[in-house]
């Protein structure tokens, strides 16, 4: 079974959150974290701007691209140009319980087929010679989830998936948002041990609700990593943890402060080819949280940053409020 480097922890896939400019963030705050894209779906690969849709820089890696579909061809053909691209891997989407993914009949649906999820698979791993993983849930709706688990787990065993990330969470595709769905039903981290307990060779990682880097490892002692999604992005100084916590490595930076200043440069260079301050700080502003100013640091890049011809001086006065808050601005 192909070992994924950093597969130890990584950074969910994440809709309107986890793009480029997000993930050059997150990379500055660990090296060895693996970060996946957005979902993109086999369709948009194929036909769409795939510069802008699947373009990242070499300092990302490792760095996965999660693809939606359930036709396996047109998921073959996907799994290739991205596979050109360089990335890591490539993830298949069984777990989104959007409407507008079951509309494609993709997501979190595709756990009521899965033959279809291993023949998709199983075309993807024909084309590309890059480890094909699966996120899922742990069963939709009315499923058992001992039972829907088990049955796509052995479904891919047998096309020889590279690994399994499981969200430990019920979806529920109808009747709840997706917003509910984040709380309802419960989660089931057992669940996910019970099936690493029957898959000894096959890396099973943990994704759901974990809060913290403490949290992560308690949870998933004995698993072969763990995911954290709105977690990461919230409070993204957390990743700062990673490193030392999971690969017995030196973090990059001693603290949020040095490793602004070290992604300086790259706020710079997307600014110098006209792209605008706000597609990059809108995904800094969980940074300082509980700090001193912190509500300042917030409000300076909402405001401020969000204007057409914003640049670094904006970043670099909102990391100001926080070194030297007002007393009254106190968050």
């Amino acid at each position: 079974m192909t070992e994924l480097q950093g597969f130890k922890f990584s950074v969910a896939p994440m809709m309107d959150w986890s793009d480029r400019h997000c993930r050059a963030f997150h990379r500055t705050l660990s090296t060895r974290a693996r970060l996946y894209t957005e979902m993109v779906t086999a369709l948009a690969v194929i036909h769409g701007d795939r510069e802008r849709l699947i373009g990242f820089a070499p300092a990302e890696h490792p760095v996965a691209v999660q693809l939606g579909g359930s036709e396996p061809a047109l998921l073959a053909q996907a799994a290739r140009i991205c596979a050109d691209f360089g990335y890591d891997e490539i993830n298949l989407n069984v777990g989104c319980p959007s409407d507008r993914v079951q509309g494609g009949n993709f997501g979190a649906c595709l756990m009521r087929e899965p033959a279809l999820v291993a023949d998709c698979v199983a075309a993807m791993k024909a084309e590309v010679a890059l480890p094909v993983t699966v996120k899922c849930r742990i069963g939709v709706d009315d499923q058992d989830p001992e039972e829907a688990l088990d049955t796509l787990a052995d479904a891919l065993v047998a096309v020889k998936v590279d690994a399994l990330i499981v969200h430990a969470r019920k979806a529920w595709l109808q009747g709840l948002s997706p917003k509910e769905n984040r709380e309802v039903p419960p989660l089931d981290y057992s669940r996910v041990h019970r099936l690493k307990a029957c898959l000894p060779h096959i890396p099973v990682s943990l994704n759901g609700g974990l809060a913290s880097i403490a949290e992560a490892r308690e949870n998933s002692a004995g698993l072969d990593g763990v995911m954290l999604g709105r977690a990461a992005y919230q409070n993204p100084e957390l990743l700062l943890e990673v490193d030392e916590a999971f690969f017995g490595a030196p973090a990059p930076h001693a603290d949020a402060f040095e490793a602004v200043e070290a992604f300086q440069p790259y706020v710079a260079a997307h600014l110098e080819k006209g792209g605008r301050l706000h597609d990059i700080t809108r995904h800094m502003l969980g940074l300082f949280g509980g700090r001193p100013g912190s509500r300042r640091f917030r409000r300076r890049l909402a405001t401020e940053g969000v204007q057409p011809h914003a640049g670094l001086e904006v970043l670099r006065a909102a990391v100001a409020d926080v070194r030297q808050p007002a007393r009254r601005d106190a968050a």
